[in-house]
């Protein structure tokens, strides 16, 4: 690739496509409905917007002559600013901007509170649909159908997504197809779309390698050109002419009206966190090693025990904020290698970033663009999502969208959340200067949170926990000092911390009372300085395939063989195996058991052993259980027997399998 740079200046005689900032935003008419790509500041044309800004306080003779833009429709889908005074947030002023419809606001506060003080129109609409809607725009369709939304405030039953008392136009319909409520979500014709690449040639072509993603460019570009609008281009440099790998090109020439080369690499930043990381444009791969682990604190307590659902082979999404600690307890206990973690903007595999770099990832297997992400995230493909919990009720409704006069807006929380196969939500329990403290390998609550998170009822619903528990969801609700559950009735309480009293640190500090029955202590390798041995945990042998039913003998084999039983999950994990093989079945069953190698956790004993009593009285005709070892016959016999269960532990299978044989007729 042949590289010249070029410092375009405002100048009357410029030719092609190549043009200055302040030339490229004099073509934005009034009235214009003008759409901002990127995700946060990743992708960001950031001097185009600055320079859109500044053509509006313009003051010169030239400005006034020829006009400026004013009375536009802003459209974005993820937070184009820097939460203070960059990026869109130059275009906050009345007169310049009418209403803006965006997927996530928390970069735009400045212009999130002109539509607080009811100055401009305003409307969120869920990230998914809102990338999606590009498409359609593209491809000529009225609009977007999706489930998505359906019961939060998406959902026109609820607001539609207005933000304010002066928007009053319904932008989303609800509709039925076949007896099945959707959303509808109308289309609009895009004036102007303001986007960002790497290099372009004197034709326009685009590429992005050094960009971390590629977001909603190409369909944001495409929805602009369909409709009869303009597609502006920031680029870091021009190549020549016929130079550019056509494969790497991911903007082609068609749909580039004007190209400008930022003339500040301060405008062109790769993400808000630096100016550019090599990792995040796979042009590198670095050593996880050298992502340093998180301290222990309340955000790791909570990033560990929600680690602890990550499955081998499974396909999970991280959200922002406290889930963005489960990628580095994955990293710490090395265990990210055994599954793939995304985000929504198009990331797969690698570690995802957080913080001002949220949405680029580490070592990624594969960047795609986001709208294609969100087929995959709709369509049910993935395993778990780890989202954010800023407040809950009841129902187990979640709120993280918006706060009063604070508008963080739905992002992909809702796509995510209504289509994960099973979806865990994690937050501090109080907020607002809590500090906790580990000690002797217990939780203890130095200074509470000034501010409930469990409330009577949200205040913006961007989960819906009826429509989740009518659809049969697996939920969870994971905090420093307590995990719930979402069931049919609402939210159970499942476990609690070591150190943590029911009465004073949980059902004091919540505005309802959740099902209480009996909840078990979470993990103690949790509240641990080392590492909890999550790896070994996920490369053992899986439970599906531990347990074999021999439906001619009636016999259940369980092979337990160097299963290592160190938290209460593994029991759980199972009873639950068990349970969903013999309630089926309408009779009980006989049981040979595999205990070679089995290794039991001295603080989960009287847990197992309570477990194991109500599994064979409730499941079992007769179990036989055999191990090698001298050792644990001598220590699960003994342990058995006190429990006044058959203590007798053979030492070879064929012992074990003889005795049951002779017990067990065999059936017709």
């Amino acid at each position: 690739m042949s590289i010249r740079s070029i410092v375009p200046t405002a100048r009357s005689g410029s030719t092609g496509k190549l043009v200055s900032a302040r030339e490229a935003v004099r073509l934005i008419r009034v009235g214009d409905t003008v759409a901002l790509g990127g995700f946060f500041g990743i992708g960001l044309a950031v001097e185009v917007i600055h320079e859109l800004g500044a053509l509006f306080e313009a003051t010169d003779a030239e400005s006034v002559t020829l006009g400026k833009p004013r009375d536009l429709t802003l459209v974005f889908c993820v937070s184009p600013g820097d939460s203070q005074s960059g990026g869109a947030n130059r275009l906050a002023q009345p007169g310049l901007v009418k209403r803006a419809i965006g997927g996530h606001w928390t970069g735009v506060p400045a212009l999130y509170q002109l539509v607080g003080g009811n100055q401009i129109e305003g409307y969120n609409i869920p990230l998914g649909p809102m990338s999606h809607l590009y498409r359609d725009i593209a491809a000529g369709k009225p609009g977007h159908l999706s489930r998505v939304g359906l019961g939060t405030f998406a959902d026109p039953r609820v607001s539609g997504g207005k933000l304010n008392e002066m928007t009053t136009e319904d932008l989303v319909e609800l509709v039925q197809i076949g007896g099945e409520e959707y959303l509808f979500y109308k289309a609009f014709p895009i004036n102007t779309a303001i986007i960002r690449g790497t290099t372009a040639d004197p034709a326009g072509n685009i590429t992005m390698e050094r960009e971390a993603l590629t977001s909603d460019t190409l369909s944001l570009a495409m929805a602009a050109h369909n409709s009869g609008g303009l597609v502006i281009a920031q680029v870091e440099r021009v190549a020549d002419v016929n130079t550019l790998n056509p494969r790497q090109v991911k903007i082609p020439g068609i749909l580039v009206d004007c190209v400008v080369v930022a003339t500040d690499p301060g405008n062109h930043p790769q993400t808000w966190a630096a100016p550019y990381s090599p990792a995040f444009a796979a042009e590198v791969r670095v050593p996880l090693t050298s992502l340093a682990p998180m301290p222990m604190s309340d955000r790791k307590i909570i990033a560990r025990r929600a680690a602890m659902e990550l499955r081998p082979n499974s396909v999970v999404n991280l959200g922002v904020g406290i889930p963005e600690g489960v990628a580095s307890v994955a990293a710490e206990e090395k265990i990210a290698d055994l599954m793939t973690l995304t985000g929504e903007p198009g990331v797969i595999g690698g570690i995802p970033a957080g913080g001002a770099a949220f949405g680029a990832a580490t070592n990624p297997q594969a960047v795609i663009d986001m709208p294609y992400q969100f087929d995959f995230y709709d369509g049910g493909g993935l395993d778990a999502a780890f989202l954010g919990l800023a407040q809950a009720d009841r129902e187990g409704n979640i709120n993280v969208s918006r706060f009063g006069p604070r508008m963080a807006g739905a992002g992909g929380f809702i796509n995510i959340s209504q289509n994960a196969k099973k979806v865990l939500f994690l937050g501090t329990f109080t907020a607002g200067d809590l500090e906790v403290s580990v000690v002797e390998g217990k939780l203890l609550i130095e200074r509470d949170g000034q501010y409930q998170k469990f409330v009577e009822e949200v205040g913006h619903r961007t989960f819906s926990g009826p429509h989740a528990a009518q659809q049969e969801m697996d939920v969870f609700y994971i905090t420093e000092r307590c995990v719930f559950r979402l069931t049919a009735e609402g939210l159970e309480l499942t476990e609690v911390a070591p150190g943590i009293d029911i009465e004073r640190d949980i059902l004091a500090k919540m505005a309802f009372k959740p099902i209480v029955n009996k909840p078990r202590e979470m993990d103690r390798r949790i509240f641990r300085s080392d590492p909890m041995g999550l790896r070994e945990d996920m490369l053992r042998l899986p439970l599906d395939a531990r347990l074999n039913y021999d439906h001619e003998r009636n016999i259940l084999y369980l092979n337990f063989e160097d299963l290592q039983v160190k938290s209460m999950q593994v029991i759980r994990d199972v009873v639950g195996k068990i349970r969903e093989l013999c309630e089926p079945l309408g009779h009980k069953v006989y049981a040979v058991v595999n205990y070679d190698g089995f290794e039991l956790d001295s603080d989960l004993e009287d847990a197992y052993l309570d477990a194991v009593q109500d599994i064979d009285d409730t499941y079992f005709h007769g179990v036989t259980r055999f191990t090698t070892s001298a050792f644990m016959r001598a220590k699960l016999g003994g342990a058995l027997e006190s429990r006044g269960v058959a203590p007798h532990i053979y030492e070879s299978e064929s012992e074990a399998t003889a005795a049951v044989r002779t017990t067990v007729p065999r059936q017709e």
